[in-house]
């Protein structure tokens, strides 16, 4: 089995190597074909490694040794487990039908092969993330998927917002990356050792260990560690506050937000604090930490997706507030449904993203939601995916979302931490607030009055036009395109009544996942848990459904019936209007004062080194004492035979008074 592990992140990157580096020379044909074929392999392979573990055989162990540092070896090695598996099984899938997708979405575009290389690249680089069994290789996972991130946000490398969102996501990581990186390196100097298993089996007796920090203020080791690592999660997986480089980063083509966005890169914050249970689990004051930074991302971004017009930003927005949920989820020690969530978000939001997309190409690439209206009989594939999306995305009882959804509300109900009351009102507000942006978006899009006849052909082109052309009436997208929504459509329907029982209640994660005694949430869940159906039949008597239900009502009234009352309300509110408008102030603030703190930085060493100090002082400063030198030697060089003795006789008293003293 060993060698099936190591084609499944090996293929992808092969594919990569091919079509990024030969794509020149081998064609637009080639380069796809390999690509889609590198992933289908990873893909088939972890089918039957799932099936392995399924078995019972799990693997742990080193693949290369990297370097030696005394007794500590860095090295590359896979840890093949059931959270693993899953883990592969969701980026490998989602991974394929972006790839097929992107056939029809970049037919057109002169970076085809560019592109293709880039996804692969991406998609190993997860894989890496996701097998890894040392701190080592999960860093370099880490920041390969940040890298190839930061190409493929600015893959439009010509135009100046797409620059600045992957500059933006690349710094933003960065601050995050850094807690991260502190983090490892603190595992490193009090366990000795960077291996996933040695470090596990050694926490317990490190619980009590304290560290002295700035002031000599003493806190608990572990809390020390668990915290800089999701300061890591919190870059990666967008969280409050380090979430503004997600909703720019749709300035990349649609399919790259549908992988890196919705199912992958996002989702690397969730799987490693996931996969860190074992320390997480020791520290009380990092899960209510945790608790209470997803759900402040859980509410106030779902906010932010209210008033959103371009398509991609809502759903960008709703991923945000999703991570938020799988986020608490985490902070409850409900670790299995953080994850369940992590699975069922990653099909339904890897549809919408790219029926969003599927929109964009009918709609010749006019992403304005204001332009479009009565989409439905043109382009009917693309509205039953959507549907289904949107309604797995809300909780409908029965569809994927619903399952992980209402598991994580009423585990949150569940947990005792400082913050889970709040955590819990963040998490209920929220199905409403997620429900009225969904289905707002869908109601404007697919339904109502036609409003792009006076749009088509001089809309906002703005952030995916590469060349489909304008003019004419909406059409439904080629077999490339819609083949993959309904790949994605089935799971986002049927994953969470087939998944819920052994992921749950069942012990599906066996020792993938530590939850300690003293948090119950998991177990309370399981207890309460009459089977799938019965789950969703009870939920039509609970308050999330009715929350979810009004929500949609709220849509359908104002954006279909009664269409003049958004705009009275925006009248009316105006100052909540702006506040959301302007995302809360955070972009101008990180410009004012990260951006404009670094440039005044800058400028001041700029003036007071560069210019004062080196350029006058030592440079002109160093001429003008040589200057001024001269110019007192220049008095006694007169041609004055007399100047010449007075000189010699007061240079001989000098030299006697220096020596007499002596």
């Amino acid at each position: 089995m060993q060698k099936l592990y190591l084609l499944v992140p090996l293929a992808p990157l092969a594919g990569a190597a091919i079509a990024g580096l030969l794509g020149w020379l081998v064609g637009r044909a080639v380069s796809h074909w390999v690509t889609i074929i590198g992933v289908a392999v990873s893909f088939l392979a972890s089918v039957l490694i799932f099936q392995d573990v399924m078995a019972g055989h799990t693997y742990n162990g080193s693949v290369y040794t990297w370097l030696t540092m005394g007794d500590t070896r860095l090295e590359i090695g896979f840890l093949i487990d059931r959270l693993t598996t899953l883990m592969m099984l969701v980026v490998t899938f989602v991974s394929l039908m972006v790839h097929i997708y992107t056939i029809g979405y970049m037919q057109e575009d002169p970076g085809y092969q560019r592109f293709f290389s880039y996804i692969s690249l991406f998609t190993f680089s997860m894989l890496m993330l996701v097998m890894s069994n040392n701190f080592v290789q999960l860093f370099f996972g880490w920041e390969a998927v940040g890298l190839v991130s930061y190409l493929l946000i600015g893959f439009w490398f010509t135009r100046e917002s797409a620059i600045y969102a992957n500059l933006k996501a690349f710094l933003v990581n960065r601050v995050g990356d850094f807690g991260f990186l502190l983090g490892i390196g603190l595992v490193l100097a009090y366990f000795g050792s960077l291996d996933y298993a040695t470090v596990f089996a050694r926490a317990p007796e490190m619980a009590n260990h304290t560290i002295s920090l700035i002031g000599g203020q003493t806190w608990p080791l572990l809390t020390v560690i668990c915290i800089l690592l999701f300061v890591g999660a919190m870059g990666k997986s967008a969280q409050f506050p380090l979430h503004v480089w997600l909703p720019d980063s749709m300035e990349g083509p649609t399919p790259i937000s549908a992988l890196i966005h919705a199912a992958t890169m996002v989702t690397a914050g969730i799987f490693m604090v996931a996969r860190m249970s074992p320390l997480f689990e020791l520290s009380e004051t990092a899960l209510s930490l945790v608790m209470v930074i997803g759900a402040i991302t859980a509410l106030f971004m779902g906010f932010l997706g209210v008033i959103q017009n371009d398509i991609k930003r809502v759903v960008a927005y709703s991923t945000l507030s999703q991570l938020g949920y799988m986020t608490v989820a985490l902070g409850a020690s409900a670790y299995p449904v953080a994850i369940f969530h992590l699975m069922t978000h990653a099909f339904f939001k890897a549809l919408l993203f790219l029926a969003a997309g599927s929109v964009i190409i009918g709609m010749h690439h006019n992403q304005d939601i204001r332009h479009m209206g009565g989409l439905r009989k043109y382009m009917p594939i693309t509205w039953i995916t959507s549907l289904i999306g949107s309604l797995a995305l809300i909780g409908t009882p029965f569809l994927a979302g619903f399952y992980s959804k209402d598991s994580i509300i009423e585990a949150v109900g569940l947990s005792h931490l400082p913050g889970s009351g709040f955590a819990y009102f963040a998490v209920v507000a929220g199905v409403f607030v997620t429900a009225f942006y969904s289905f707002r978006m869908y109601f404007l899009v697919f339904h109502g009055t036609e409003r792009f006849r006076e749009h088509l052909g001089h809309g906002h082109h703005g952030h995916d036009d590469h060349g489909h052309g304008h003019g004419g009436e909406p059409h439904e997208s080629p077999w490339v395109v819609t083949f993959p929504l309904v790949m994605l459509a089935i799971p986002s329907a049927l994953i969470g009544y087939i998944a819920i029982e052994p992921l749950m209640v069942g012990d599906y994660f066996q020792s993938a996942i530590h939850i300690a005694g003293s948090h119950p949430a998991v177990e309370e869940l399981g207890k309460e848990f009459h089977g799938a159906g019965a789950m969703a039949l009870h939920a039509v008597t609970t308050l999330p459904f009715w929350l979810a239900a009004a929500g949609v009502g709220l849509s359908w009234f104002f954006y279909l019936k009664r269409t003049d009352i958004p705009g009275k309300i925006q009248a009316r509110f105006s100052v909540i209007y702006t506040i959301l408008d302007r995302k809360y102030g955070f972009d101008e603030f990180n410009d004012w004062f990260f951006a404009g703190g670094a440039r005044m930085l800058g400028r001041s060493l700029w003036k007071g080194g560069d210019v004062a100090v080196i350029d006058n002082f030592f440079v002109n400063g160093t001429a003008r004492l040589v200057g001024r030198i001269s110019g007192w030697a220049r008095y006694f060089q007169s041609g004055y035979i007399f100047h010449y003795a007075f000189a010699m006789i007061i240079g001989v008293f000098v030299l006697m008074t220096l020596f007499v003293k002596g």
